[in-house]
């Protein structure tokens, strides 16, 4: 586990061995931490926009000291795995626009407001907590139902924009994101009753419009 303090030192390090300027985006627990939402985290998620800048991070950690990791080893045959360096007990995910299943959209994008900066190169924007949520079905790794849960109890939520950004990712193309979503929420509803049905039975409803749309198109390529 790494806190604050650490982290910050973590990342001030990293962009002094930076060899160019990128901007990033903080998920998962690190943007909790921002958000005063938790103490400490074992993963550093970050999101970059370019390749180029995702590289620029990595190579100034590996200079830095901390060591690459196999991906594989935490995420297994999942796609758009991020590269993973390892920083004492800590580790870094860092991934290029797609987190997983879920696209690290423009509007997501647009809702991150809180930005810290790190050094001279580096500037993280925390991701929108709504953003936060979504993506912890997507990555889905031990501990991140607490994450969610958490999240949900002690924030007030608007669950407009976790529906509009699940059929914003719809339209993007990740076509499993809204069930994944779906059954995510009903296992944290098996444990704590707190996404209100409403809410499951709207994304429910767009699987279901999904997979119409789908067929209908495999039926008109038929005919």
């Amino acid at each position: 586990m790494i806190r604050i303090e650490e982290q910050e030192k973590m990342l001030l390090a990293i962009s002094k061995a930076m060899a160019q300027k990128a901007t990033a985006y903080a998920i998962g627990g690190t943007a909790m931490m921002f958000y005063g939402l938790k103490d400490a985290t074992k993963d550093i998620d970050i999101v970059f926009e370019t390749e180029k800048e995702k590289a620029a991070f990595k190579e100034a950690a590996l200079k830095a000291g901390y060591e690459g990791m196999d991906p594989i080893i935490v995420y297994r045959q999942k796609k758009n795995k991020p590269d993973m360096v390892k920083a004492g007990e800590a580790r870094i995910d860092l991934f290029l626009n797609d987190v997983i299943l879920f696209s690290f959209s423009e509007s997501m994008r647009q809702r991150a407001k809180k930005a810290y900066q790190f050094g001279d190169n580096l500037l993280l924007k925390a991701a929108d907590l709504h953003d936060i949520i979504l993506l912890k079905c997507a990555t889905d790794r031990e501990k991140d139902m607490i994450d969610a849960v958490s999240i949900i109890k002690n924030t007030k939520i608007d669950w407009n924009i976790i529906i509009k950004e699940a059929e914003n990712q719809m339209k993007l193309g990740k076509d499993i994101a809204l069930l994944e979503l779906g059954d995510f929420f009903d296992r944290i509803n098996s444990k704590e009753s707190i996404v209100p049905k409403d809410v499951t039975d709207r994304i429910y409803s767009l699987v279901i419009k999904q997979i119409r749309e789908k067929k209908s198109h495999a039926a008109h390529k038929k005919a």
